[in-house]
């Protein structure tokens, strides 16, 4: 990541959450540049890392939030009308971003070697861009500029196979669409990002997907994990299939994904890259990949505090329905939304019943894969 001279002052890592406070303050929470550089100027060696986590956000005015729903199979009109919201704003992150942006031949290489079955989709995609030199190169989401999230995850199969998940994001940079798809053939329901990536969903074999951040800043050559996560859902049926794919598709930064079929096998594997893939059984995942190795970052966002809250319900036999609940309430429930970091929807994906349902505090709303409901809701984020 390029830095310039006025990057590369080094200021003092927070100790405590009034300094996590003064941290974020000068941070464009709309441009993760502004992130990423405040990062690279910190001396996190010299500092202490806070014991005391973010205190929750003074009570402000609602946030209002729209999430939508549509179906189709093959790249259409809906997916066209989704490009043309979306495209304005991603082109300005994937062209202004930190590290360098591939030519549209170099993303065409990259995604043909690994993820082929994608390339009819993404010629199809491309050329409902017109007049963008960039559209190839950032709709195959190779290199594309770092973004950090919190979120937690949990694969339960007490009241399942269930995999639920909070997602923990800025409302502003949230496209809030739900799609089905069958881009490849196979079924895929699932809550868009980053133009057609998908952050979780399900599929029509009885495979559900979700994704955390891993909790390290380290930035490599791969692709963005929301297209990885298309990819998985496209072509993998089982919990073993999907374990293959992420163990050789190349990432950009360290996440954590986590499968769960529907024989109610699950597993986590710790993507990142600059380290081979990591595959574990853990059904619990927050924000740090195992061990922290990124304390104050880990510490800001309470990643060890939720990981053990879920671990502790798992452990105490909590099942689909407790799980969900406990996600709707702190210290897994994220309330910062005006400071960018809020739980943006809590999802429920159920594999063998290809359903998925996304629960807020003041209500759910079920979608599934033979039963779309294209139409949305409106929500507001934030009250009681």
């Amino acid at each position: 990541m390029a830095t310039s001279p006025k990057d590369r002052e080094h200021i003092a890592a927070p100790s405590d959450w009034q300094g996590w406070q003064r941290w974020v303050e000068d941070v464009d929470w709309s441009d993760w540049r502004s992130w990423l550089r405040r990062v690279a100027s910190t001396d996190w060696a010299a500092g202490v890392p806070a014991d005391i986590p973010w205190p929750r956000a003074p009570e402000t005015s609602a946030v209002g939030l729209t999430v939508r729903a549509y179906e189709e199979d093959e790249p259409g009109d809906r997916v066209r009308e989704q490009l043309a919201a979306t495209w304005p704003a991603f082109h300005r992150w994937w062209r202004e971003g930190a590290n360098t942006r591939p030519t549209t031949g170099q993303a065409r290489a990259r995604l043909e070697e690994h993820m082929p079955e994608l390339v009819p989709t993404w010629e199809r995609l491309t050329t409902m861009i017109p007049g963008s030199c960039d559209a190839g190169a950032a709709l195959a989401l190779w290199n594309p500029p770092p973004f950090l999230t919190g979120c937690s995850q949990a694969a339960v199969v007490d009241g399942g196979p269930a995999l639920i998940r909070n997602y923990d994001w800025d409302y502003r940079l949230f496209d809030g669409v739900v799609a089905k798809t069958a881009y490849t053939g196979r079924q895929v329901l699932g809550m868009l990002d980053c133009l057609w990536g998908l952050l979780d969903g399900v599929n029509d074999a009885g495979l559900a997907v979700s994704l955390t951040f891993g909790g390290r800043p380290e930035v490599g050559d791969g692709f963005g994990i929301p297209l990885v996560i298309r990819y998985v859902l496209e072509v993998c049926g089982t919990v073993e299939e999907a374990v293959q794919v992420l163990r050789r598709v190349p990432v950009h930064m360290s996440y954590n994904v986590t499968a769960l079929d529907r024989s109610g096998r699950w597993a986590t594997v710790y993507v990142a890259p600059d380290r081979p893939p990591r595959v574990t059984d853990r059904a619990v995942t927050t924000n740090h990949q195992g061990s922290v190795e990124w304390a104050p970052y880990a510490t800001a966002i309470r990643s060890v505090e939720r990981e053990r809250r879920l671990e502790e319900l798992l452990a105490h036999g909590a099942g689909v329905s407790g799980i969900i609940e406990a996600c709707l309430r702190q210290p897994l429930y994220a309330s910062r939304f005006h400071q960018g970091f809020g739980t943006l929807y809590t999802a429920e994906y159920r594999p063998a019943d290809g359903i998925a349902r996304y629960h807020w505090p003041q209500c759910s709303w079920e979608q599934s894969l033979n039963n779309i409901k294209p139409d949305s809701i409106q929500l507001q984020l934030g009250t009681p």
